[in-house]
């Protein structure tokens, strides 16, 4: 069997395994390259605030904060607002975050469902109500985090939800069914079928050579046939050119 045959078989069945996730590779950039990566992220959805002006002689000093929640050291400290409310966001000795009211000291972490639901909907601008609270300690793979965590679920078309953190007091996540269709596509794309953040495994470059090689041997093949059909172009019109000068002799 002659290289090119070789060349032709091996193509043939390479682009048989391939062809299919070609195709979905395809149509992922097609998804992706679709809708407005912002809508994608919720973007859309977030309520627009003034930024909270906060009056520094009424505030708890930070040396007051440590000390409601008995802490003998500080990793860190930043001052913030959560509702409007001014807070400290405190991460003591031990790694652990801990949101102390910067007004009255009151330690407001981990986070009750009211106040997980309220940061949610101070988070939302849509018209659609509230209708789940969950607290999970173990979030699905859409959160790509790991918990535990408030789930907030809303009452719109494109089942917007929202997670808020327990010790942060903040949205951490938005998800909705635009942002899952389009995780569908990318998990697809990536070929990572379990969270999709790994888009450098061994699977996915295997994948792209075998498509690489069928590209370059589809088009080392063609520049094959069109150099026959240019040989067999010119001789027949060779042969039509002498047939025809015979018959003009003759």
């Amino acid at each position: 069997m002659t290289i090119q045959k070789w060349i032709v078989r091996i193509h043939k069945w390479i682009a048989l395994i391939v062809g299919l996730q070609i195709v979905l590779w395809i149509a992922g950039g097609l998804v992706m390259s679709a809708i407005p990566i912002e809508i994608v992220r919720g973007e859309h959805k977030i309520e627009e605030r003034s930024p909270v002006l906060l009056n520094t002689e009424t505030l708890l000093p930070i040396a007051s904060a440590a000390e409601k929640i008995g802490s003998s050291a500080v990793t860190s400290a930043k001052l913030g607002e959560m509702l409007g409310t001014p807070v400290w966001r405190i991460v003591d000795e031990n790694s652990k975050t801990v949101i102390v009211d910067a007004e009255t000291g009151d330690i407001l972490s981990p986070l009750n469902e009211t106040l997980a639901r309220q940061i949610a909907e101070h988070d939302y601008n849509g018209e659609a109500a509230s209708i789940s609270v969950k607290q999970l300690d173990k979030p699905p793979t859409e959160y790509n985090k790991p918990g535990p965590v408030w789930r907030v679920g809303f009452d719109d078309r494109d089942k917007t939800t929202i997670y808020v953190d327990p010790s942060l007091g903040e949205v951490t996540a938005r998800r909705s069914e635009t942002w899952r269709f389009f995780d569908f596509f990318w998990k697809l794309h990536v070929m990572d079928y379990d969270d999709g953040a790994d888009f450098n495994h061994p699977l996915l470059i295997t994948a792209a050579g075998m498509a690489v090689f069928v590209s370059l041997s589809g088009f080392i093949l063609l520049i094959i046939k069109m150099r026959r059909s240019l040989i067999l172009w010119k001789s027949n019109r060779r042969k039509e050119i002498k047939k025809s000068t015979n018959q003009q002799i003759g």
